[in-house]
C-alpha cells in the first residue's frame, strides 16, 4: 500500500518543509481515507513512515482504522525519497511481513506506483494526488524480489473519489 501524505498547510511561509503541518482539507481527507480502510478492510502489518510532520499527522489520523498495535517505522531516509530509494526500504522488509502501507510524498512515491505496475496498468495511475491510496499485489514474491512491472494492480482511490463515493 503506497500512500501519499494528506495536503499540508502553507499558512506560515517560514515554517521548514519537513515541520509543516496538516492543514483542514488534509485532515478531512485522512477521515476519508481511514474509512476505506475500514470498508475495504486494509490491515497493514507494517507501516513506514517519511520523517516530515505532515506524512506523521496522516498516519495518527488514519490509525484508528489500523489494526492495533501495528508497528510505525518512521524514518528520516523516506523524507521526500526518490522512488530508488523507496524500492530499497521495500526489498528490505522481512519476508515475515506480509503486506506494507508506505506514507511517503510525491514525485517519488507516484514514480514507484506505477513503475512497479505492469506497463498496460500504469495509466490507472495518472496522478497521485495529496492523501492517494494505492494498493498493489505482491502475488508470491518476496519483498527483495520487487521491481518493476512485479506486481498487480488491486486499487487506487483519491480523497475526491472517496468523497462522491459516499
Amino acid at each position: 500500500m503506497l500512500l501519499r501524505h494528506a495536503k499540508s498547510d502553507w499558512a506560515d511561509a517560514g515554517t521548514p518543509d519537513a515541520e509543516r503541518p496538516l492543514s483542514r482539507d488534509g485532515r478531512h481527507a485522512c477521515t476519508l481515507v481511514a474509512e476505506h480502510f475500514t470498508d475495504v478492510g486494509l490491515a497493514p502489518d507494517l507501516i513506514l513512515c517519511s520523517s516530515a510532520l505532515r506524512t506523521r499527522q496522516t498516519v495518527q489520523r488514519i490509525a484508528p482504522a489500523l489494526p492495533p498495535n501495528v508497528p510505525v517505522l518512521t524514518e528520516d531516509r523516506l523524507y521526500l525519497a526518490e522512488p530508488e530509494e523507496l524500492l530499497s526500504r521495500l526489498r528490505d522488509v522481512d519476508d515475515g511481513v506480509p503486506s506494507v502501507l508506505l506514507v511517503g510524498h510525491n514525485p517519488g512515491i507516484h514514480t514507484l506506483a506505477v513503475a512497479l505496475l505492469p506497463p498496460a496498468d500504469r495509466v490507472k495511475i495518472p496522478t497521485f494526488p495529496t492523501a492517494a491510496l494505492a494498493v498493489l499485489d505482491l502475488g508470491t514474491r518476496r519483498w527483495a524480489e520487487l521491481g518493476p512491472a512485479c506486481t498487480r494492480f488491486a486499487s487506487f482511490v483519491t480523497p475526491k473519489h472517496l468523497r462522491h463515493a459516499s
